[in-house]
């Protein structure tokens, strides 16, 4: 059980489709005993996304303003496309300035990952590849693993990841933890958004998206020469691709061969961390220890905000 906490909804990205899974989350969070800020958002949209251009990138800069009451949790209401408009316009210095230290988790995932990546590399700010309000808050039917799994990686130091899906090899890597959505991070390769993480545990997860379009985006972080910079790649749940008879035999399987050919990286997978209904928490930017084997793995997680 969790005490109550505030929390702050932001659109940074498409707005809800679906206003009653909006307010479905709202309820729930409020019924839990937490303070939620942020109901205009559910109607307020512009074109495809949760509101202008500068509306959005307001949502996050508000957290630098020293007027502004700092939140417990910031809650991105979904993903969508619309992250990368925002990244010129982010208060970096002063987020910076004022996160640095404070115990706040800014959390998201999908196309959220733009947002991530940002903050990290012109900030240093850890943020949570985490469930987000709408899809996964507001679902019909709430996962339990995905909410207990939040709140124990938001209220604990240190805590362990452990999946039970046998590896095809044995290892131990050590290193900074960052990932998410593969599509956005291999949008980003060649900006001054990108973080350059030596030594890195990188975790992926996609949707939508064929075995070939998920090898030519790790062709492209290989010949950035960003895999090459990493301990291990982990991945997560890669939903919604359709094979068709024209791939001949070549399906995520092979693909993966592939990878491990090309990269020479030690690959786990099986993290529930994606689009399916149940996710971890994962922090952007903490400490981590992977430990894979023929049993599962488990990954160790330590050095990231902390709610009081």
């Amino acid at each position: 059980m969790t005490r109550a906490r505030t929390i702050e909804i932001v659109a940074p990205s498409g707005y809800p489709p679906d206003v009653s899974a909006f307010e479905r989350a709202i309820a729930r969070l409020r019924a839990d005993g937490h303070q939620v800020l942020g109901d205009e958002l559910a109607q307020r949209r512009h074109l495809r996304f949760g509101g202008t251009d500068a509306q959005r990138a307001d949502d996050l800069n508000r957290l630098a303003d020293p007027a502004h009451p700092l939140p417990d949790i910031v809650l991105a209401v979904r993903g969508g496309y619309g992250a990368v408009r925002l990244l010129d316009l982010l208060d970096y210095a002063g987020l910076e300035r004022r996160l640095a230290g404070a115990p706040v988790a800014i959390c998201g995932h999908s196309d959220f990952t733009a947002i991530q990546l940002a903050l990290f590399a012109r900030a240093g700010i850890v943020t949570f590849g985490a469930p987000m309000l709408a899809g996964n808050f507001g679902a019909e039917a709430l996962s339990a693993f995905t909410t207990e799994h939040f709140w124990r990686a938001l209220q604990s130091p240190e805590f362990t990841v452990r999946e039970t899906s046998p590896q095809t090899e044995r290892f131990e890597a050590e290193g900074t933890l960052w990932g998410g959505n593969l599509a956005m991070i291999a949008a980003l390769v060649g900006t001054p958004y990108m973080p350059r993480i030596e030594g890195g545990i990188f975790f992926i997860e996609d949707i939508n998206e064929h075995p070939y379009r998920v090898e030519r985006m790790l062709y492209q972080l290989h010949l950035a020469g960003i895999l090459g910079r990493q301990q291990a790649l982990v991945l997560g749940d890669f939903t919604g691709g359709k094979l068709s008879p024209y791939d001949n035999g070549y399906d995520f399987s092979a693909m993966l061969d592939q990878v491990r050919a090309f990269s020479g990286l030690p690959i786990v997978d099986g993290l529930r961390f994606g689009h399916g209904a149940d996710l971890v928490t994962l922090p952007f930017g903490a400490k981590a220890r992977l430990q894979a084997g023929h049993d599962g793995f488990s990954l160790t997680v330590t050095g990231h905000p902390t709610l009081r």
